[in-house]
């Protein structure tokens, strides 16, 4: 049930065009719909089912400098309202990606790519971020994936630390471009985190990555997945993603947010717009339907048109604006 009238929202008859144009920090979109890095692949994987094109961006699986296999199978668990995953972070290394995947992207006519990085020690995310500086102008952004093991620091998290994520975007602005830092959920020092990486250097923070769960075979009393635990996404983390996008920008008004977590048509980006964020991308659901970053597009400029909404724009953020009931 999402408002139909109210403060900083300019509003025409149904039907009328929408304006979808966004921005987050010195990146302007033409969408604020995106893929979400760990479900689109690092190329054309989705193209034949969707007009990547058309999209605010691409945003790729997380890459790391050097090729990194991944965990052991099983590595993916459906789950009552997502799934779990612990696919760790498989992928060519950013050399290979560079030279043979990024180009198939290119060549279907993707104009906006964020490229998503990872690494276990700062230097690491370094190494990473330095190989993006000669990447093609179409590399718009760089997505610094705070939610990995520090290896350095007794395996917590870096994104569970203001300092470590701090020290990790000072260290990755080698990439000559925009950075955007990925951020857990299952911290309560969220805010902080957010506050001190922006501070470091990132123009805007992606909330939220995955909750950390667990399932369990009953039959034989074994975790599913091969690594053990893994990351739960898809709908029933979206509450979690609005009330983290809406809490750190209630603190940091000024910090341009990507939503992400449980996207699945026009009204569940709404929320994360109205709750803050400047744009949202679309993860999990492209398991089941590979189209639904587009689908979630149309519906919400459908959204839009039926609420009399003339620019998505004007719906960051308008649940601060409205005195509560």
């Amino acid at each position: 049930m999402l408002a139909e009238s109210g403060v900083g929202v300019r509003r025409r008859p149904p039907g009328c065009p929408v304006d979808l144009t966004t921005t987050v920090g010195s990146v302007t979109l033409p969408s604020p719909v995106m893929t979400a890095s760990g479900t689109a692949g690092h190329a054309d994987e989705l193209g034949r089912y969707v007009d990547l094109g058309s999209l605010g961006a691409v945003v790729t699986k997380s890459l790391s400098a050097d090729p990194w296999p991944g965990n052991a199978a099983p590595r993916v668990h459906e789950t009552a309202a997502g799934m779990i995953n612990s696919v760790g972070l498989q992928g060519p290394g950013m050399a290979v990606w560079l030279a043979d995947e990024l180009p198939e992207l290119l060549d279907l006519g993707v104009q906006r790519v964020v490229a998503s990085i990872w690494g276990r020690t700062v230097a690491d995310y370094a190494r990473a971020a330095d190989l993006l500086a000669a990447a093609p102008a179409e590399v718009v952004a760089v997505e610094v994936n705070l939610s990995c093991p520090n290896t350095e620091a007794g395996r917590h998290l870096f994104a569970h630390d203001p300092a470590a994520s701090a020290e990790v975007i000072a260290a990755t602005s080698g990439c000559n471009r925009p950075r955007w830092a990925k951020l857990s959920p299952n911290t309560d020092r969220l805010v902080e985190v957010a506050g001190a990486v922006h501070d470091a250097g990132a123009e805007a923070v992606t909330l939220v990555n995955t909750l950390l769960g667990l399932a369990i075979d009953p039959e034989t009393r074994r975790p599913r997945l091969g690594a053990g635990g893994g990351g739960l996404s898809g709908p029933a983390i979206h509450p979690v993603a609005v009330r983290a996008v809406h809490d750190v920008h209630a603190a940091r008004p000024e910090l341009p947010i990507v939503g992400v977590g449980g996207v699945t048509d026009g009204a569940t980006a709404v929320e994360l717009l109205l709750a803050g964020a400047r744009a949202i991308q679309v993860g999990t659901a492209t398991f089941a339907r590979p189209t639904a970053p587009l689908d979630v597009q149309h519906d919400l400029e459908h959204w839009c048109r039926r609420h009399g909404v003339t620019a998505v724009a004007d719906l960051i953020g308008d649940v601060h604006e409205r005195p509560r009931a």
